[in-house]
Protein backbone atom coordinates (compact mmCIF):
# COMPACT_ATOMS: atom_id res chain seq x y z
CA UNK A 1 0.00 0.00 0.00
CA UNK A 2 1.78 3.45 -1.16
CA UNK A 3 1.98 6.41 1.66
CA UNK A 4 -1.16 8.09 -0.11
CA UNK A 5 -3.79 5.08 0.52
CA UNK A 6 -2.25 4.91 4.22
CA UNK A 7 -3.19 8.49 4.61
CA UNK A 8 -6.73 8.06 3.14
CA UNK A 9 -7.23 4.26 4.70
CA UNK A 10 -6.79 6.59 8.07
CA UNK A 11 -9.80 8.56 7.75
CA UNK A 12 -11.61 5.94 7.64
CA UNK A 13 -10.39 3.84 10.28
CA UNK A 14 -8.01 5.37 13.38
CA UNK A 15 -9.59 8.93 12.89
CA UNK A 16 -13.24 7.57 11.73
CA UNK A 17 -14.90 8.69 14.77
CA UNK A 18 -12.97 11.64 14.40
CA UNK A 19 -12.95 12.92 11.26
CA UNK A 20 -15.29 10.89 8.90
CA UNK A 21 -18.39 10.51 11.18
CA UNK A 22 -18.66 13.92 12.13
CA UNK A 23 -18.02 15.31 8.27
CA UNK A 24 -20.91 12.76 7.14
CA UNK A 25 -23.12 13.75 9.90
CA UNK A 26 -22.67 17.22 8.78
CA UNK A 27 -23.51 16.20 5.32
CA UNK A 28 -26.62 14.83 6.57
CA UNK A 29 -27.96 16.71 9.55
CA UNK A 30 -27.85 19.54 7.41
CA UNK A 31 -28.53 18.24 4.20
CA UNK A 32 -25.37 19.68 1.96
CA UNK A 33 -25.15 17.15 -1.13
CA UNK A 34 -28.04 16.01 -2.99
CA UNK A 35 -28.19 13.92 -5.95
CA UNK A 36 -27.59 15.61 -9.11
CA UNK A 37 -25.30 18.17 -7.31
CA UNK A 38 -21.44 19.10 -8.85
CA UNK A 39 -19.74 20.49 -5.97
CA UNK A 40 -16.50 22.40 -5.87
CA UNK A 41 -14.23 21.94 -3.45
CA UNK A 42 -11.94 25.11 -2.92
CA UNK A 43 -8.44 23.86 -1.56
CA UNK A 44 -6.12 26.97 -0.21
CA UNK A 45 -3.10 24.43 0.44
CA UNK A 46 -3.99 24.63 4.24
CA UNK A 47 -4.55 21.65 6.34
CA UNK A 48 -8.27 22.11 6.67
CA UNK A 49 -9.16 22.49 3.15
CA UNK A 50 -6.58 19.31 1.96
CA UNK A 51 -8.29 17.36 4.18
CA UNK A 52 -11.63 18.21 3.05
CA UNK A 53 -10.46 16.99 -0.34
CA UNK A 54 -9.42 13.88 1.13
CA UNK A 55 -12.85 13.57 2.55
CA UNK A 56 -14.82 14.48 -0.46
CA UNK A 57 -13.15 11.92 -2.54
CA UNK A 58 -13.89 9.40 0.18
CA UNK A 59 -17.38 10.43 0.09
CA UNK A 60 -17.70 10.26 -3.57
CA UNK A 61 -16.40 6.47 -4.06
CA UNK A 62 -18.50 5.18 -1.13
CA UNK A 63 -21.55 7.59 -1.11
CA UNK A 64 -25.21 5.93 -2.30
CA UNK A 65 -25.88 9.72 -3.45
CA UNK A 66 -25.70 10.34 -7.21
CA UNK A 67 -23.38 13.81 -7.03
CA UNK A 68 -20.19 15.21 -8.97
CA UNK A 69 -16.79 16.48 -7.62
CA UNK A 70 -13.87 18.96 -8.94
CA UNK A 71 -11.37 19.99 -6.64
CA UNK A 72 -9.85 23.74 -7.29
CA UNK A 73 -6.66 25.83 -6.06
CA UNK A 74 -7.33 29.40 -6.81
CA UNK A 75 -4.23 31.07 -6.54
CA UNK A 76 -4.34 34.39 -5.48
CA UNK A 77 -1.12 35.20 -6.35
CA UNK A 78 0.67 33.18 -3.14
CA UNK A 79 5.01 32.95 -3.30
CA UNK A 80 6.80 30.08 -5.27
CA UNK A 81 7.07 28.23 -1.91
CA UNK A 82 4.11 28.37 -1.16
CA UNK A 83 2.63 27.29 -4.31
CA UNK A 84 5.30 24.88 -4.73
CA UNK A 85 4.19 23.18 -1.27
CA UNK A 86 0.45 22.99 -2.43
CA UNK A 87 1.44 20.98 -5.92
CA UNK A 88 3.53 19.12 -4.03
CA UNK A 89 0.84 18.33 -1.71
CA UNK A 90 -1.69 17.63 -4.25
CA UNK A 91 0.88 15.06 -6.33
CA UNK A 92 1.78 13.55 -2.94
CA UNK A 93 -1.71 12.87 -1.73
CA UNK A 94 -3.11 12.14 -5.35
CA UNK A 95 -5.67 14.87 -4.90
CA UNK A 96 -6.92 15.76 -8.78
CA UNK A 97 -6.78 19.73 -8.26
CA UNK A 98 -6.74 22.15 -11.28
CA UNK A 99 -4.51 25.48 -9.97
CA UNK A 100 -6.02 28.28 -11.90
CA UNK A 101 -4.50 31.84 -10.83
CA UNK A 102 -5.54 35.28 -10.36
CA UNK A 103 -4.15 38.54 -9.73
CA UNK A 104 -5.74 39.38 -6.53
CA UNK A 105 -3.02 40.05 -4.36
CA UNK A 106 -1.58 42.06 -6.43
CA UNK A 107 -5.08 44.37 -6.29
CA UNK A 108 -4.99 44.59 -2.53
CA UNK A 109 -0.97 45.15 -2.01
CA UNK A 110 -2.04 48.28 -3.71
CA UNK A 111 -4.34 49.26 -0.14
CA UNK A 112 -3.62 51.04 2.37
CA UNK A 113 -3.95 49.35 5.82
CA UNK A 114 -5.69 45.88 6.59
CA UNK A 115 -7.20 44.49 2.93
CA UNK A 116 -8.38 41.13 4.77
CA UNK A 117 -12.14 42.02 4.28
CA UNK A 118 -11.70 42.91 0.74
CA UNK A 119 -9.13 40.25 0.38
CA UNK A 120 -11.28 37.48 1.61
CA UNK A 121 -14.43 39.12 -0.61
CA UNK A 122 -12.18 39.17 -4.03
CA UNK A 123 -11.31 35.50 -3.05
CA UNK A 124 -14.98 33.96 -2.37
CA UNK A 125 -16.04 36.04 -5.46
CA UNK A 126 -13.50 34.50 -7.94
CA UNK A 127 -13.67 31.35 -6.08
CA UNK A 128 -17.82 31.07 -7.21
CA UNK A 129 -17.41 32.39 -11.00
CA UNK A 130 -14.93 29.61 -11.57
CA UNK A 131 -17.32 26.95 -9.58
CA UNK A 132 -19.78 28.34 -11.79
CA UNK A 133 -18.04 28.38 -15.29
CA UNK A 134 -17.25 24.45 -14.56
CA UNK A 135 -20.90 24.12 -13.74
CA UNK A 136 -21.26 23.49 -10.29
CA UNK A 137 -23.83 24.37 -8.23
CA UNK A 138 -22.03 24.50 -4.57
CA UNK A 139 -18.64 25.44 -3.77
CA UNK A 140 -17.58 23.61 -0.24
CA UNK A 141 -14.85 25.02 2.23
CA UNK A 142 -12.78 23.64 5.00
CA UNK A 143 -14.41 25.49 7.63
CA UNK A 144 -14.46 23.54 10.83
CA UNK A 145 -16.10 23.72 14.08
CA UNK A 146 -13.42 26.08 15.76
CA UNK A 147 -14.60 28.69 13.04
CA UNK A 148 -18.09 28.64 13.68
CA UNK A 149 -17.42 29.06 17.43
CA UNK A 150 -14.82 31.71 17.24
CA UNK A 151 -17.10 33.28 14.59
CA UNK A 152 -19.73 33.16 17.24
CA UNK A 153 -17.95 35.08 19.70
CA UNK A 154 -15.88 37.20 17.48
CA UNK A 155 -19.65 38.87 16.32
CA UNK A 156 -20.67 38.92 20.22
CA UNK A 157 -17.25 40.61 21.40
CA UNK A 158 -16.43 42.65 18.24
CA UNK A 159 -20.09 43.44 16.95
CA UNK A 160 -22.37 43.32 19.14
CA UNK A 161 -24.75 41.33 17.33
CA UNK A 162 -25.29 37.06 17.76
CA UNK A 163 -24.58 35.57 14.62
CA UNK A 164 -22.64 32.23 13.70
CA UNK A 165 -21.04 30.64 10.41
CA UNK A 166 -23.71 28.80 8.59
CA UNK A 167 -23.12 24.90 7.53
CA UNK A 168 -24.21 26.55 3.76
CA UNK A 169 -26.25 29.74 2.44
CA UNK A 170 -27.36 30.65 -0.90
CA UNK A 171 -25.47 33.37 -2.68
CA UNK A 172 -26.83 36.56 -3.08
CA UNK A 173 -24.57 37.24 -6.35
CA UNK A 174 -24.38 34.20 -8.11
CA UNK A 175 -27.90 32.52 -9.09
CA UNK A 176 -27.94 28.57 -8.14
CA UNK A 177 -24.93 28.68 -6.36
CA UNK A 178 -24.73 27.67 -3.14
CA UNK A 179 -22.00 27.74 -0.60
CA UNK A 180 -21.36 24.39 2.02
CA UNK A 181 -19.02 23.78 5.10
CA UNK A 182 -18.87 19.98 4.92
CA UNK A 183 -16.54 19.83 7.97
CA UNK A 184 -18.65 21.86 10.31
CA UNK A 185 -18.30 19.19 13.05
CA UNK A 186 -14.96 18.12 12.90
CA UNK A 187 -12.47 19.76 15.61
CA UNK A 188 -9.55 21.44 14.70
CA UNK A 189 -7.97 19.30 16.99
CA UNK A 190 -8.61 16.59 15.29
CA UNK A 191 -7.26 17.78 11.94
CA UNK A 192 -3.72 18.61 13.43
CA UNK A 193 -3.74 15.17 14.97
CA UNK A 194 -4.30 13.88 11.52
CA UNK A 195 -1.96 16.37 9.81
CA UNK A 196 0.89 15.33 12.82
CA UNK A 197 0.44 11.39 12.62
CA UNK A 198 0.62 11.51 8.45
CA UNK A 199 3.35 13.51 8.71
CA UNK A 200 2.05 16.50 6.49
CA UNK A 201 3.08 19.87 5.95
CA UNK A 202 1.04 22.55 4.89
CA UNK A 203 1.09 26.06 4.13
CA UNK A 204 -0.38 28.40 6.56
CA UNK A 205 -1.73 31.58 6.07
CA UNK A 206 0.11 32.68 2.59
CA UNK A 207 -1.13 35.90 1.92
CA UNK A 208 1.60 39.01 1.43
CA UNK A 209 0.94 40.31 5.08
CA UNK A 210 2.31 37.04 6.40
CA UNK A 211 4.49 35.50 3.92
CA UNK A 212 7.86 36.07 6.42
CA UNK A 213 7.56 34.16 9.65
CA UNK A 214 8.21 37.23 12.07
CA UNK A 215 5.47 39.38 9.73
CA UNK A 216 3.51 35.80 10.37
CA UNK A 217 3.92 35.90 14.35
CA UNK A 218 2.85 39.14 14.60
CA UNK A 219 -0.21 38.62 12.79
CA UNK A 220 -1.53 36.51 14.54
CA UNK A 221 -0.59 37.42 17.57
CA UNK A 222 -2.90 40.85 16.70
CA UNK A 223 -5.20 38.93 14.55
CA UNK A 224 -8.98 39.54 16.44
CA UNK A 225 -9.59 35.87 15.94
CA UNK A 226 -6.31 34.58 17.55
CA UNK A 227 -7.14 36.57 20.47
CA UNK A 228 -10.99 35.13 20.58
CA UNK A 229 -9.02 31.61 20.39
CA UNK A 230 -7.24 31.97 23.29
CA UNK A 231 -10.01 33.47 25.31
CA UNK A 232 -12.33 30.32 24.40
CA UNK A 233 -9.26 27.86 25.46
CA UNK A 234 -9.30 30.30 28.89
CA UNK A 235 -13.06 29.71 29.38
CA UNK A 236 -12.47 26.03 28.90
CA UNK A 237 -10.71 26.25 31.98
CA UNK A 238 -13.69 27.66 34.00
CA UNK A 239 -16.29 25.37 32.26
CA UNK A 240 -15.29 22.31 30.10
CA UNK A 241 -18.30 22.97 28.30
CA UNK A 242 -17.92 26.25 26.97
CA UNK A 243 -17.02 25.10 22.86
CA UNK A 244 -20.19 23.04 22.98
CA UNK A 245 -22.58 25.60 24.77
CA UNK A 246 -21.30 28.53 22.36
CA UNK A 247 -21.66 26.20 19.26
CA UNK A 248 -24.83 24.40 20.70
CA UNK A 249 -26.05 29.05 21.80
CA UNK A 250 -27.03 29.29 18.04
CA UNK A 251 -29.57 26.85 17.72
CA UNK A 252 -31.04 27.24 20.71
CA UNK A 253 -32.19 30.51 20.83
CA UNK A 254 -35.15 31.53 22.97
CA UNK A 255 -36.86 34.53 21.19
CA UNK A 256 -39.14 35.33 23.91
CA UNK A 257 -35.96 35.57 25.90
CA UNK A 258 -34.37 38.66 23.69
CA UNK A 259 -34.67 42.48 22.57
CA UNK A 260 -34.85 42.11 19.13
CA UNK A 261 -33.72 40.19 15.97
CA UNK A 262 -33.38 41.48 12.74
CA UNK A 263 -34.47 38.59 9.41
CA UNK A 264 -34.42 39.70 5.60
CA UNK A 265 -33.04 43.15 6.54
CA UNK A 266 -35.87 43.77 8.97
CA UNK A 267 -36.27 44.82 12.64
CA UNK A 268 -37.79 43.17 15.24
CA UNK A 269 -38.33 44.43 18.80
CA UNK A 270 -39.69 42.63 22.26
CA UNK A 271 -42.26 45.64 22.26
CA UNK A 272 -43.78 45.18 18.96
CA UNK A 273 -45.75 41.74 20.52
CA UNK A 274 -45.36 42.88 24.27
CA UNK A 275 -48.94 43.98 25.05
CA UNK A 276 -50.74 41.32 23.10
Amino acid sequence: MEKYQEIERSIITTYRSRLWSKFTKAINDYKLVNSGDKICVCISGGKDSMLLAKLFEELHKHSKIDFDVIYLVMNPGYNQENLDLIKHNLEYLHIPAEIVSTDIFSVTDAISGNPCYLCARMRRGALYRLAQDRGCNKIALGHHFDDVIETTMLNILNTGSFQTMMPKLHSDNFENMELIRPMYLVREKDIIAWKDACELNFIRCACRLTESIENEKEHELNSQRHATKLLISELVKYNENVEKNIFKSASNVNLNKILGYKKDKKSYSFLDDYEK
